[in-house]
């Protein structure tokens, strides 16, 4: 019997991209009260505190989900500049006074009703919804250089300048490598490409150069335990977790280094206390479920039925395997530190929500490949 109004597209779920998702929330929510509630208690007096918070920002994550699942992606396409310059308003409201506001030294976040969201995060579905809108209506002409690359890294530029002062310079970092590959895929030139990293490398590096801070996370990264007691003592501590956890992990709550000596392991360091607390199996478990997004993501952006859609299928796919692939680098000592969040295992309101809302868009991009 057919219903009015309801049709098989509109209750048709990718099994294979929502349970792994789900699964790793579901994860995070454990991994999140495990790794915080000793520092809940000390901070706030009651160990659940975290839990809590994050629990609701999974259930307002799974009713984003649905509801992106379920508006055509295609209405991002007249809405392009619309999303570009509410991005750019966003970064910008960083600064203003009562709105903005600063934490650890960085004015990333900004403030209302009570509720805090971080502008970069919307920055980098903005910057994915434009490049996909313009190389797929500029495609008979992308080779070119006045028209396939210098507008994009143009406006690439802008939103990397307001991201740089705040400052975030991982999410410049991530920002310009899903741009790069969306470009690639889209058929710019390589020798463009080459081109463009020749001019953004040297202000790479003098940014580096010019902050303490990072320098010494450079010379951490080199040697973390010869910088074990400042610099390095995050990634030293995080290795020791890993180490300690062998391979089936000395089991959940019984992890020692959460215990004020991992510094953030609730959110940016979550995967040690994972290494730690599950093991090389666990590890193993997290790698495969984010495999199999990986893995879905790229099937729809190849499958996809107009290049809109496979555009924002990779960009999608490409931000949250670099999210991915940096957060774990750092934890296990192979990438320089970085304050990033794990998708949809780190504690936080904004990644979980942004990132819930990018598969809803992926579920959406693939249903209209069966219609």
């Amino acid at each position: 019997m057919k219903i009015p109004g309801i049709t098989s597209d509109s209750i048709q779920y990718d099994i294979k991209l929502l349970f792994p998702v789900l699964i790793l929330v579901g994860i995070g929510i454990v991994m999140v009260y495990s790794a915080s509630s000793a520092m809940a208690l000390k901070k706030f007096g009651a160990d659940s505190y975290f839990l809590k918070k994050q629990s609701l920002f999974a259930l307002a994550g799974i009713i984003v989900l649905v509801a992106f699942r379920h508006i055509p992606y295609k209405l991002f396409r007249p809405l392009t500049y619309v999303i570009l310059l509410f991005a750019l308003g966003l970064l910008i409201s960083v600064k203003i006074p009562g709105i903005g506001y600063s934490a650890g030294g960085a004015e990333r976040w900004i403030r209302f009703s009570g509720l805090s969201f971080q502008p970069s995060e919307f920055a980098r579905f903005a910057m994915i919804i434009y490049l996909a809108y313009s190389m797929s209506k500029k495609q008979d002409k992308i080779e070119v250089l006045s028209i396939g690359f210098i507008p994009h890294v143009a406006v690439l530029a802008m939103f990397t300048g307001l991201i740089i002062i705040q400052p975030d310079f991982g999410s410049v970092m991530i920002l310009c490598a899903v741009t790069w590959i969306m470009l690639f895929a889209g058929g710019v030139k390589i020798t463009h490409l080459l081109s463009g990293l020749v001019v953004v490398l040297p202000p790479a590096i003098y940014f580096m150069q010019t902050a303490d801070y990072r320098m010494k996370r450079i010379l951490s990264f080199m040697d973390p335990w010869k910088h074990s007691s400042d610099s390095g003592y995050q990634v030293v501590h995080s290795l020791m977790a890993f180490g300690s956890g062998g391979i089936f992990g000395s089991g959940i709550g019984q992890g020692y280094q959460k215990l004020f000596y991992l510094p953030e392991p609730h959110t940016d360091f979550i995967f040690a206390v994972i290494g730690e607390e599950l093991g090389l199996l666990g590890v193993l478990a997290t790698l495969g479920l984010y495999s199999v997004i990986m893995w879905r993501g790229i099937s729809i952006s190849k499958n996809s039925k107009d290049l809109f859609g496979a555009f924002v299928s990779i960009g999608l796919t490409a931000a949250l395997g670099l999210q991915v692939c940096i957060n774990m680098g750092v934890a296990m000592g192979l990438l320089p530190p970085k304050g990033l969040a794990l998708p949809f295992l780190s504690y936080g309101g904004t990644s979980l929500l942004v990132n819930m809302a990018c598969i809803g868009i992926l579920m959406n991009i693939g249903a209209s490949q069966t219609r």
